[in-house]
């Protein structure tokens, strides 16, 4: 993968504009360390850094293409999976290639098609293309949001960017920090509201969006949404679709000129994928890696809880020999992980998932060092209804379903400063303006409407969250992840599978358990889900009690205007409680505290 960076417009000069360019990319090198490029004139610098994983030896960036009577410029961070296809149909209609990467093919698709080109294209992308003559630069995201871009618009210049970070480099880009950015750290995170970059005036296009911005300024728009459509398909052909999509999607996205790996736990999700994918390399005789993560400790002190009923270990293993598999499995101490937290937060520009993330970035490093790229089986479980919110249910929560506990946490915050009616009225509000725009159909009977409903809010917060957190833990290491379960025709064909065919039986995900037949041990096959992994070492929790207990020292934390007198011995007192998704108990809230208060130091962050 890679990063992109633009400035554009503004009353400055091209050695200015140039200089920030510059910096931008400086910020951004972690997602790109095998070359860079700056492309500038008198209007624009775009600026890229490149991870090289198809053609290594060319598809430099920024790419420049003379076409009409122009010129096109590109950059891109991305993987195109049908780029073979997109080749052919392209040479049939008189294009040339100079390489084989799909960064050219990219090019020359919106040279010839322009923004329709979106339309055909299978992949994880963000790009902006510049239009030399239109004196126009159109901006784009893939379908599902696997790949990130933001952007501000500042000192009559727009400012984009892979990551929030690198924004910050233009003069006018402050760290400022108004009440509904406030609410979403207190109430949503680390959730997003789609859209929303937390800071103020800092925005992220949204998924399936594109962008266009010349001279008569800014439009946005939708190029793709799900869509509410009837289900034709009986049982079986439903189960031999779902089938072929998610072996088509692993078959695509397992081209590499690079070292490959996928991330095997002994899930369901993650197990299909492996298998799938050591199927595929086999048959063009290449054996397959894998890898798997534990903490220390775990082995004496896991507890099973309605969330991770079972440790991953033996399944994991169980998979590896089922398959054949090279497979490494990862461990990490509580020290290592405790100390990752606030690289994990300059990692993902926002307070995130505490040890859940900086677990992450401590696997990426250790996977970097002998592969470029890996496979996950992320996304599953919101396309096809897999977390426990979706069982038992019989109509809409009045709130987001994976947040629990919110009365518990908010009680800890100091309600002059976060104006807890109101920042729970804008939460309230947010959701039910989230579930409007659900699209239904009509006389659809209440239970399956209200799964379908919880299903596409899962995919537009939970399930960007969680591809948020793996584009940053993996891109701070220069490692790329991909997702097959986030194909857009698998997450369009399977949104209207009936919930009497997706949860037979009340068997969660029982239309994916039916198409992994044949490619899974039984053990596998049937087992209950189980999240990624969390500590649960009691040294973890004094660790992080201690560090929290060290900010808490200092007169000068943002902790004494953000939290209420008493919370420290709130949390002291605080049982086991699950406030966020599935992992997210105490010692996890104790960590995002840390990274809140690292958050307001590191970045400067004013409150507006």
């Amino acid at each position: 993968m890679c990063s992109i960076a633009g400035v554009i417009g503004g009353d400055m000069s091209m050695e200015e504009r140039f200089h920030i360019g510059q910096s931008m990319n400086r910020a951004l090198k972690h997602r790109g360390p095998d070359d860079s490029g700056v492309y500038s004139d008198d209007w624009l610098c775009l600026a890229h850094n490149r991870l090289a994983v198809i053609d290594p030896a060319n598809g430099a960036q920024p790419m420049a293409r003379e076409a009409g009577n122009g010129k096109f410029v590109l950059i891109y961070n991305g993987e195109l999976y049908n780029t073979p296809e997109l080749r052919r149909e392209l040479e049939a209609r008189g294009h040339a290639f100079r390489t084989d990467c799909d960064t050219e093919v990219l090019l020359a698709a919106y040279i010839e098609w322009g923004k329709d080109c979106l339309d055909r294209l299978n992949g994880i992308f963000a790009f902006a293309v510049y239009d030399e003559v239109r004196r126009m630069v159109f901006l784009a995201r893939d379908r599902l949001g696997v790949k990130p871009l933001f952007y501000v618009q500042a000192g009559g210049s727009l400012v984009f960017a892979s990551e929030i970070k690198a924004l910050f480099s233009h003069p006018g880009v402050k760290p400022r920090l108004g009440p509904e950015g406030l609410w979403q750290l207190v109430f949503l995170l680390p959730t997003r509201i789609p859209g929303s970059g937390v800071f103020e005036g800092v925005h992220e296009l949204p998924p399936g969006w594109w962008m266009e911005y010349g001279e008569s300024g800014l439009t946005t728009a939708p190029y793709w949404k799900l869509e509410a459509t009837p289900h034709t398909d009986g049982p079986d052909e439903t189960v031999d679709r779902v089938r072929w999509l998610l072996g088509d999607s692993v078959e695509r996205q397992l081209v590499s000129d690079v070292p490959l790996c996928t991330l095997l736990s002994g899930g369901l999700d993650s197990s299909v994928i492996s298998a799938l994918a050591s199927q595929a390399l086999k048959a063009r005789g290449m054996n397959l890696d894998t890898y798997s993560f534990e903490f220390e400790g775990n082995a004496e002190h896991f507890r099973a809880t309605r969330f991770q009923p079972e440790s991953d270990d033996a399944y994991a293993a169980l998979m590896a020999a089922h398959i054949g598999s090279q497979h490494k499995a990862l461990s990490a101490s509580s020290e290592e992980i405790a100390g990752l937290l606030e690289a994990a937060t300059r990692a993902r520009d926002l307070p995130g998932m505490g040890d859940v993330d900086s677990s992450l970035l401590h696997y990426c490093a250790c996977i970097k060092c002998s592969h470029t790229v890996s496979v996950s089986g992320e996304c599953a479980d919101e396309i096809f209804g897999g977390y426990p919110w979706f069982s038992g249910v019989t109509g809409m929560p009045d709130r987001f379903p994976w947040i629990h506990s919110l009365d518990t946490r908010a009680a800890l915050f100091n309600d002059a400063v976060i104006r807890q009616i109101d920042g729970i009225g804008f939460i309230s509000d947010t959701f039910r303006s989230s579930v409007a725009e659900c699209p239904v159909l009509e006389g659809e009977e209440a239970g399956e409407r209200a799964l379908r409903q919880i299903g596409y809010l899962s995919i537009q917060y939970f399930m960007h969250s969680l591809l948020e957190r793996k584009d940053r833990m993996s891109m701070a290491c220069g490692l790329e992840i991909r997702v097959p379960f986030a194909d857009h025709r698998l997450a369009e064909y399977v949104f209207n599978i009936p919930w009497t065919i997706k949860r037979r039986g009340g068997i969660a995900k029982a239309v994916l358990r039916d198409a992994c037949v044949g490619f899974l041990p039984d053990a596998v096959l049937n087992r209950r889900k189980a999240p990624y992994p969390k500590t649960h070492n009691p040294r973890y929790e004094q660790i992080v009690t201690d560090m929290l207990r060290d900010r808490l020292a200092d007169k000068s934390s943002v902790l004494h205007t953000l939290l209420r007198r008493g919370a420290w011995g709130e949390l002291e007192r605080m049982q086991s409680v699950t406030w966020f998704g599935q992992l997210m108990a105490k010692p996890q809230l104790i960590a995002y505290l840390i990274q809140l208060d690292y958050w307001f130091r590191h970045y400067k962050v004013e409150m507006v």
